[in-house]
C-alpha cells in the first residue's frame, strides 16, 4: 500500500511540474510575440524563443515520467 501512495505522489508531483512547465511556456510566447513585433528577420532565436523551446522539451519530459510510473502502477496492480 505504502509503495502505491509514493508512486501516487510522484504522480500528482510530475503533475504539476507540467503545468508549471506548460504555464511558463505560455508567458514566454506571450512575451515573445511583442518583442517580434518590428523585429528584423534572420537574427535567429530571441531568448523567448529558445524559453518556449526549453518549457516545452521540460514538459515533454514529465509527460512521460508520468506516463513511465503510471505503467509502473499499473504492472503492479496487474500482478497482484
Amino acid at each position: 500500500m505504502s509503495g502505491n501512495v509514493i508512486l501516487g505522489a510522484v504522480i500528482v508531483g510530475l503533475m504539476i511540474m507540467v503545468v508549471v512547465s506548460l504555464v511558463r511556456g505560455i508567458v514566454a510566447f506571450l512575451q515573445g510575440s511583442r518583442e517580434e513585433i518590428g523585429r528584423p528577420e534572420g537574427d535567429g532565436p530571441t531568448a523567448s524563443q529558445l524559453k518556449q523551446n526549453k518549457m516545452m522539451f521540460a514538459r515533454i519530459k514529465y509527460q512521460a515520467a508520468a506516463i513511465i510510473v503510471v505503467a509502473i502502477v499499473l504492472m503492479v496492480a496487474k500482478s497482484r
